[in-house]
Order: C-alpha cells, then sequence, then structure tokens
C-alpha cells in the first residue's frame, strides 16, 4: 500500500540543516590514541605523587600499587567493552547498552564532572612548574591562575580547528615526556636508590612512616587520582581507525608504561627525601623535588631541573587537551542518543569537531579556576572533586560489562576479558567483579571523607538528572 500521507495545511515541515548529519572523522591511530590516554592517565603523577604522600606517608609505593591494580582492571573492562561498542560516550555507551538512557546519562554526567576538573586540574598545576623559569608563576596565585585559563583558551581553540591536529600535539609532547621521565628513573636509581645514603632513607622513610590502617585505605582511595583518564581512549572510538583492534592494543600499551613509570618515580621519590617533605613542601611539584636532590650530582641537578619543568608542563599540557577530546567527544554521544539537548552534539561543518561542547566546557573548566585566585584549599578541593565522577564512572563501566555478559552474551566481542566463572551458562569475568566492588567502595571512602567533594558532586548530578527529566519531557521521551 502506497503511503498516502500529504502536509495539512498548517503542517511545518522542519528540514534539519546538512550540519546535524555530519560525522566525526575516523583519523586516530594507535599512538594517537596512545598519547592522549596517556596525557590524562600519566600526567597526574606529577601531583598526585604529592598528595597520596600527605595521608599514605611511607606507605606511598604501596598505595599506588594497589590502586595500580585496580587500574589494570579498569582498563581491561574499558578493552572489552570498546572493542564490542566502538562508539563515543565510554562508560555512559557501555550503561546505555547494558541497562537504559537514565542509567547511561547518569553514568555520563559523572564523567562529564571528572573530565571538566580534569582540564581544570592539569592546566592549574603547568604554571608552578614552569616557575623555575619565572618564579611569580610558582608564588603569584594571581599570575598562575591567568596563565592556566590563558592555557584552556588555546587549547579550545586547537580543538575546534580539528582532532588531527591536536592529536599530533599528543604524540608529539608523550614522547618527550616519557623520554625525560625514563631518564630521571634511571638516574635516580644509579645516584640516589643504589647509593647507600639513597637506601637507608628509602627504607627509614618507608618503615618509619608507615600510616594507620585507615590512613592506608584512604591513602589508597586518593591513589586513583593517579589512574583516572582511561576513558580518553573510549571516548575517541568514533575517530579511529578499526577501533576494535587499535583501542585494546593502545589500553594494553597504557597499562604496561603507566605502571613502570609510576612505580619508578614513587619508590626514587621515597629515597630523596621524606614524605613530610614530598607532601608539604613538593606537594604540588613532587618530580621537581626528586631532581633537586643533594644526592644527585650537580650536573645532574643543572640539566634536569629545567628539564622537569619543560616536562611536567608538556604532559600536564596534553592531559588538558585529553580531557577537552573527551568530555567533547562524550556530549556528542550523549545528544546523539536524545540524553541531552541537541546543540551539544552540534558538529562544524568545516572542522566536523563537535566545536559547541568544547567551546562551552572549555569555559566552564576556566570558570572553576576562579577560586585559584584566592583559596588556599583549592587545590586539594580539586583532587577530591577529580575522583568524585571518575570512579562513579568506573563502577558503571565495570557494571555494564557484567551486565552485557548476562544479557547479550552473543555479542561479537573482538576483545574479551579472560579469568571468566560460569553461572547459568553465562561467563562472568573476574576483574570486572572485582572492578566493580573495588572502585563502587574507594568511591564511597571518599564521599565519606571529603567535605568539599560530596557536596559538589551531588549537586551537578541533581542538576544533570534535572536537565535529562526536562529535556526528555520535552521531546516527549520516556525516562528510560
Amino acid at each position: 500500500m502506497e503511503n498516502s500521507w500529504q502536509p495539512k495545511p498548517g503542517d511545518k515541515i522542519v528540514r534539519h540543516p546538512r550540519i546535524r548529519h555530519l560525522r566525526l572523522r575516523r583519523v586516530v591511530g594507535v599512538m594517537g590514541l596512545f598519547s592522549a590516554g596517556y596525557g590524562n592517565v600519566g600526567s597526574s603523577i606529577y601531583y598526585a605523587l604529592g598528595i597520596v604522600a600527605l595521608v599514605a606517608l611511607g606507605a606511598t609505593p604501596i598505595a599506588l600499587a594497589i590502586a595500580g591494580i585496580l587500574f589494570i582492571f579498569t582498563a581491561l573492562t574499558y578493552a572489552e567493552g570498546t572493542a564490542m561498542i566502538p562508539e563515543a560516550g565510554g562508560s555512559a555507551s557501555f550503561a546505555r547498552h547494558a541497562f537504559n538512557d537514565l542509567v547511561g546519562f547518569i553514568s555520563g554526567w559523572a564523567l562529564m564532572l571528572s573530565y571538566i576538573v580534569t582540564i581544570s586540574i592539569s592546566a592549574y598545576t603547568i604554571p608552578p612548574y614552569l616557575g623555575h623559569f619565572w618564579e611569580p608563576l610558582r608564588s603569584s596565585p594571581i599570575v598562575g591562575t591567568l596563565v592556566s585559563m590563558g592555557l584552556i583558551g588555546v587549547l579550545m581553540v586547537i580543538n575546534v580547528i580539528g582532532v588531527r591536529e591536536s592529536s599530533r600535539v599528543n604524540i608529539l609532547a608523550a614522547a618527550i615526556d616519557l623520554a625525560t621521565q625514563l631518564s630521571i628513573i634511571i638516574l635516580g636509581i644509579l645516584f640516589i636508590l643504589l647509593g647507600f645514603d639513597g637506601m637507608i632513607n628509602l627504607i627509614h622513610n618507608m618503615f618509619n612512616n608507615w600510616p594507620e590502617t585507615t590512613d592506608l585505605v584512604f591513602g589508597i582511595a586518593l591513589a586513583t587520582i593517579a589512574y583516572t583518564g582511561v576513558e580518553t581512549v573510549s571516548q575517541l572510538a568514533e575517530e579511529t581507525k578499526e577501533p576494535q583492534s587499535r583501542a585494546p592494543r593502545a589500553l594494553m600499551m597504557m597499562i604496561a608504561v603507566v605502571l613502570i613509570m609510576f612505580a619508578g618515580i614513587s619508590v626514587v621519590a621515597l629515597s630523596a627525601m621524606t614524605p613530610q617533605e614530598l607532601g608539604n613542601i613538593w606537594g604540588r611539584d613532587p618530580v621537581a623535588g626528586i631532581v633537586t636532590c643533594p644526592l644527585l650530582p650537580e650536573i645532574v641537578q643543572t640539566i634536569f631541573g629545567p628539564l622537569v619543568a619543560v616536562l611536567a608542563a608538556t604532559i600536564l599540557f596534553i592531559a588538558t587537551n585529553a580531557g577537552i577530546m573527551g568530555i567533547s567527544r562524550l556530549s556528542f554521544s550523549l545528544s546523539s542518543h536524545h540524553q541531552l539537548p541537541s546543540a551539544l552534539g552540534r558538529v562544524h561543518y568545516n572542522f566536523r569537531t563537535p566545536y559547541f561542547s568544547i567551546i562551552l566546557f572549555c569555559l566552564i573548566a576556566i570558570a572553576l579556576l576562579v577560586p585559584g585566585f584566592f583559596s588556599a584549599s583549592f587545590f586539594s578541593d580539586l583532587g577530591a572533586l577529580y575522583t568524585f565522577g571518575a570512579l562513579l564512572s568506573f563502577a558503571f563501566a565495570h557494571a555494564s560489562i557484567l551486565m552485557l555478559r548476562v544479557k547479550n552474551p552473543g555479542l561479537p566481542r573482538p576483545f574479551k576479558l579472560k579469568l571468566n566463572i560460569k553461572i547459568k551458562g553465562r561467563e562472568i569475568p573476574l576483574t570486572a567483579v572485582v572492578g566493580l566492588v573495588a572502585t563502587f567502595g574507594i568511591w564511597v571512602i571518599i564521599v565519606i571523607n571529603q567535605q568539599y567533594a560530596p557536596w559538589i558532586g551531588f549537586g551537578w548530578m541533581l542538576l544533570g538528572l534535572l536537565i535529562y527529566y526536562g529535556y526528555r519531557q520535552g521531546k516527549h521521551l520516556p525516562l528510560t
């Protein structure tokens, strides 16, 4: 039967602009994915080391190692999820497929908070390292905050122009960072750790400064700050060539490199200084404290002082860039599936990038830096807020992979988690089970022990639910 419908007088025919049908370009390779992910995860050692040392004291390497195990489980979960569902959105996309639109939105909105804080905290920690060259960058809150805001503005323009350009920035910066960081570890082992004084320092700092059990547990919770950012690889799935195979490869590379670097840096740090010095004097630039250790030859200090300043600024710069790339692609995914207003998914006709969301969230990240002009606790507050959204979204990612194993076991999985147990004929991956329990448990610890993060975090979640409800009601769509 032929379609006999014809528009009636007064009916409005809405023609969607061509721009709404544009898709993102698939231009990112394995190294582009790795560098974007490493820029987000690897950068956190430049400030997380000091934050963890304040609580975990001599057990700082242990806290980072335990959190690293959880990072492995989470990265493996994202490897299966991204290969199975190669689209932007990360845990939000996994949750939408496993549960429904509402659960997917909650996961995505929590992740959006962590991305905004990632952009802000990464940019905010660049000036203190560059203070090696000009002291006001480290000592003046006004100068440092203004420079941080300017850096976000520059990256906003780069990301609007196109992902290929920003991906090249990531690859170059990550290569420089890895080479220099590895050099610091090798020199630290040769001149500090293997020396008599350095070995005595390490033993003394670890065993004579061992924390209380409650502090160690809280230190492990804070150490997860060092590993947030694994979502970045999944967010770029729609712009990746052959994402089913390249995304898991990038994640495996990131696991190996991050664990080696974090272990080396943390052990060398406690050989060079006490945990009190690490957490207080060098809290915002702990790696700079390592290269100024008196146990190092003077020529090494002279060379690596400015080198670390450039190194840290470089990797924190690409972390800021990775956060912008991640949140813009996440908002593109949420709007494409009617979970956020369509304006947030608007793609530029020439550049093929979600320019509206890039500009919007960069401006929010800049606004989030305003307390940096006058608040003494601003940096630690950002760190607590950073983990609130990330850990919650990680828990949703693990739960989604488990649900998809039960709900849709026949779904093609180019990368499949091992160590499975069979329950009623379904293969349940143990790594995802442990990851779910651990990430949610640590999130609860953060909520209980922090004052700033829960208020802002839950307020952000409530705002998101109100936006979601209003948008879905306006579109006459069911909430789930």
